[in-house]
């Protein structure tokens, strides 16, 4: 881009430091060729066509992330390792990946994928709970599920707690979920 720079002393060169507004921007260096009311990007421009060459630079520290606070409660699963149930950051909670596991015992609730599937979807209800929200606040589920082929059997027991209109979704078929599980949710909710 030094070469574009270089090549441009002609060429207007635009100062976006004036523009500003107070957020973060990152601008790199951009060349443009314009030729015959088209414009394209180049990497090699000839001396013979028109062209201009913006060059720019803002620095500016990162915006703070804003305060997180992690979300416990005993009314569900306890982290199977070094990560919260859940955090508030940003006006949303995320959810981590709950399981079918009963938390009084530790132990899933059964093999079954529909018991397992509700089990979570309570763990879910008591972290939302202890947020001060409710399943309603949901915005965005990820299902993992051991079995693709369980597909419709959870959709039957995740319409009994997602109401229209129901949270953006992606599910998944997994290699394998912790403890041998059939499923695991994560969400995304809305404060």
């Amino acid at each position: 881009m030094a070469w574009c720079a270089a090549r441009s002393m002609s060429a207007p060169v635009v100062d976006l430091g004036s523009l500003r507004t107070g957020a973060p921007l990152i601008v790199g260096l951009c060349c443009v060729s314009v030729a015959s009311k088209k414009l394209w990007c180049s990497s090699t421009l000839s001396p013979t066509k028109p062209f201009a060459c913006m060059n720019a630079t803002i620095s500016s520290s990162a915006p703070a992330v804003g305060e997180k606070e992690a979300i416990q409660t005993e009314k569900a699963p306890a982290a199977l390792g070094p990560y919260s149930q859940a955090i508030k950051a940003n006006n949303l909670l995320f959810v981590s990946g709950v399981l079918g596991l009963v938390p009084e015992t530790g132990k899933f609730v059964s093999d079954s994928v529909e018991e397992q599937t509700d089990q979570v979807l309570k763990n879910m209800g008591e972290i939302l709970k202890a947020s001060g929200l409710g399943y309603a606040s949901v915005v965005k589920t990820t299902i993992m599920l051991a079995d693709l082929k369980d597909f419709k059997k959870v959709n039957e027991i995740y319409a009994k707690y997602f109401q229209a209109p129901a949270p953006a979704r992606s599910t998944y078929q997994v290699a394998a979920l912790p403890l041998d599980a059939k499923i695991e949710i994560e969400c995304i909710a809305a404060l």
